[in-house]
């Protein structure tokens, strides 16, 4: 049995690669068949580039100048100049002191005849600012008056000084209140115990008198520049009684504003 045996084992080891072989040469089952080569996908474009972000302003240097009193290192930090150029001008127009310069206009017809009052005067004075909405001063007086009663009567002309205060308050935007009190030694006409004027060679005598005029209104302000300023005023004087005024209602000044100093 033995010498069977040993004959039949070499001829399976023969056999076994040989079926290996045919193994390896059938198809493997659910394979897909060969087939051509992929084709390859094109390439996504690239993405644009993204612009590059300015860098923010860097603040400007500070400036080398000679020393000044306002920058003693010589350096003028930036905003500053442009600071103080507003507060300069802040103090040209709202200097403490001005000189306000008046000047008045005023025409009343005469209620018991023909003709009528025509009054011209100037009040120069020198204001101070108490601050930047109100205003105070003393000041002087001149007015003259030219009064007329019909044909062939005289003509009464009058010439008044006096000394006055005044005072001022700023309201809105522009406008302001004005009131002021003046004392003048007057040149007025004399009367008899009719409150008739006393003519003589077709003349009226004229006596001297203190008159006291209290006026309050309002005014308008145009400014001129930074240092000047043109003034408009209706005022009402409050003694504006026969024979006792040297101003008749209404009363329209003009005045001119001219700042002084610092």
């Amino acid at each position: 049995m033995k010498r069977f045996l040993l004959p039949l084992l070499l001829a399976s080891a023969a056999v076994l690669p040989a079926a290996r072989a045919q193994a390896q040469d059938k198809p493997v089952l659910n394979s897909a068949p060969p087939g051509p080569a992929a084709t390859p996908r094109p390439a996504s474009p690239a993405p644009a580039p993204t612009p590059p972000i300015a860098p923010a302003p860097e603040p400007a240097p500070a400036t080398a100048l000679p020393p000044t009193p306002n920058a003693p290192s010589g350096l003028e930090l930036p905003g500053r100049e442009q600071a103080r150029k507003a507060a300069q001008a802040h103090a040209d127009q709202f200097s403490k002191f001005f000189v306000y310069s008046g000047f008045g206009l005023s025409y009343s017809s005469n209620p018991y005849n023909d003709g009528g009052a025509f009054n011209v005067s100037v009040s120069p004075a020198l204001g101070y600012r108490i601050n930047d909405r109100i205003a105070v001063g003393p000041g002087i007086t001149y007015a003259y008056t030219n009064q007329t009663f019909g044909s062939g009567n005289p003509t009464l002309r009058l010439n008044n000084i006096g000394v006055k205060a005044f005072a001022q308050v700023q309201v809105i935007d522009q406008f302001f209140v004005h009131g002021e009190y003046e004392v003048t030694k007057a040149e007025l006409p004399l009367v008899d115990a009719n409150n008739r004027y006393v003519i003589s060679n077709n003349k009226f005598l004229t006596g001297s008198r203190t008159v006291e005029s209290p006026l309050a209104g309002v005014g308008y302000r145009s400014p001129i520049g930074n240092r000047a300023a043109a003034d408009i005023l209706l005022l009402y004087n409050f003694n504006d009684s026969f024979n006792n005024s040297i101003y008749r209602n209404p009363v329209i000044r003009f005045n001119f504003l001219f700042n002084v100093g610092k």
